[in-house]
């Protein structure tokens, strides 16, 4: 017999009764926390002193940030690394041929060297021929299911490409270049079908589908198929292609890229692997991190009606970390790093383009970028002064990231998608390392500490 009930409805029905349950689960799942300490677990995968545990070797990525100096962390300005290249030479060397860099970054990452002229044609024409989705692929897999939020969506759509690829669990090394070549062209093209969907179905606005042109790069064809006009500046495509750039690749050991390790480890097949990342991806302490800033910025302009007022802006700062200001978390988001101690280099470098942007549009936006900076300059001596914390601080690229795109007029719900566009091409770098250089399952141990219980008989219990 059909049920009668919609989910909706079925879910109100049972609502309480998940309430009652999720104690009972709870109250199953708790243990004394000092057995962390007891068993030596690396909570997190983080050593004692805040440093990661070393669970592999990868030549892709590297993030520098501090020196040990007999078993101490000593602070040093950031560097990222790309197969031996530091990034701010990259970009450097992109924006004096006044290029777009990221197809240039994809291809250093995937194959381990920068490309000549003829290979650099030859890698953005396979891209603008693969940027297209498949027949249908659009109407189906995006349009007759929309999604509130676009890395679901995306998640979905990366899923439903297996069933669109003839050889889909095909491990051969040249099959998942292919599948990851593929993903890193069309990613950007489900994302913003992805968010017009949303827009339409959700939020009731016009629906725009925007072919991909085979010609532009990938921050020209973003722009250009999520803008009902398709118009854009260079200025506002070389801002996000950095931004690509910047944030295309960032070691083995960062969540998603660890996800992409573990579950290719298994022998699972590209879109599967992918898929996992981009859900480690959309956690507001990953991927999401740069709409907390966002959130904490406009909080704060409630409270601080002079902008160049350092003592309303630490006044501010200091209520968060007290929890009593924002959203009680007691963060200054966007201001430190998990690794990076005296510097984030991605935060230079978008800072810097950043100002180029907010000059050019003047007005509110050069106001805006001058907060930003005099909260960057504020918020470690807060920590300082109001916490007494022995730790170097410094703004992190979540920190200017959100305000890009904000500049670039990009609409929230694209901030993540558009880390998942760029990690993307670290994503496939390191997938095919791990089937390249490892075969064996990753597998850390948990050690149990429940308390063991007799079994009772159902008509005993």
């Amino acid at each position: 017999m059909p049920n009668k009930h919609s989910i909706s409805e079925i879910n109100n029905i049972y609502k309480e009764t998940f309430k009652e349950l999720s104690e009972k689960v709870l109250a199953s799942d708790k243990f004394d926390p000092s057995l962390y300490d007891k068993y030596n677990v690396k909570r997190g995968l983080r050593n004692q002193d805040g440093t990661g545990v070393l669970v592999g070797l990868t030549s892709i990525g590297d993030v520098r940030a501090y020196i040990m100096d007999e078993k101490e962390k000593v602070p040093i300005d950031g560097k990222l690394i790309y197969r031996g290249i530091n990034v701010k030479k990259l970009v450097e060397g992109v924006q004096r041929r006044d290029a777009f860099g990221f197809e240039e970054t994809a291809y250093l990452l995937l194959m381990g060297s920068l490309p000549n002229d003829k290979e650099l044609a030859d890698f953005n024409k396979m891209l603008g021929d693969y940027r297209k989705l498949p027949d249908g692929f659009a109407e189906d897999m995006i349009m007759k299911a929309p999604s509130p939020n676009i890395m679901n969506k995306l998640a979905r759509c990366v899923l439903a490409s297996y069933s669109y690829d003839s050889n889909p669990d095909d491990l051969s090394f040249d099959n998942v270049l292919r599948q990851c070549i593929m993903l890193i062209a069309q990613l950007p093209t489900m994302a913003a079908y992805a968010y017009q969907t949303k827009s339409h179905h959700y939020d009731d606005k016009s629906l725009y589908i925007h072919n991909p042109q085979a010609e532009l790069s990938t921050s020209e064809n973003f722009l250009q198929m999520i803008r009902p006009d398709s118009k854009y500046t260079r200025l506002e495509a070389e801002m996000l292609d950095l931004a690509l750039m910047l944030h295309a690749e960032h070691g083995g050991g960062n969540n998603s890229t660890f996800a992409v390790h573990l579950v290719s480890s298994s022998g699972t097949d590209t879109y599967s692997a992918m898929a996992t990342a981009i859900g480690a991806l959309k956690g507001h302490k990953h991927g999401g991190a740069n709409l907390k800033v966002l959130e904490m910025i406009n909080d704060m302009k409630k409270y601080v009606t002079d902008w160049k007022n350092d003592k309303q802006i630490e006044d501010y700062l200091f209520k968060v970390l007290n929890k009593e200001a924002n959203d009680g978390s007691g963060l200054i988001y966007g201001i430190g790093h998990a690794v990076y101690t005296r510097s984030d280099p991605r935060a230079i470098l978008l800072k810097e383009k950043a100002q180029e942007l907010a000059y050019e549009l003047g007005g509110e936006w050069q106001e805006e970028f001058e907060f930003y900076k005099r909260i960057e300059k504020i918020a470690p001596f807060v920590f300082e002064k109001h916490r007494a914390i022995d730790k170097t601080f410094c703004a992190n690229v979540d920190f200017y990231s959100g305000l890009v795109y904000s500049m670039l007029n990009i609409p929230k719900e694209l901030y993540t998608p558009i880390f998942a566009i760029a990690r993307i091409a670290g994503w496939s770098a390191h997938r095919l390392e791990e089937l390249a250089v490892s075969n064996r399952i990753i597998r850390p141990a948990y050690k149990n500490v429940g308390a063991k219980q007799p079994y009772v008989d159902l008509n005993d219990r």
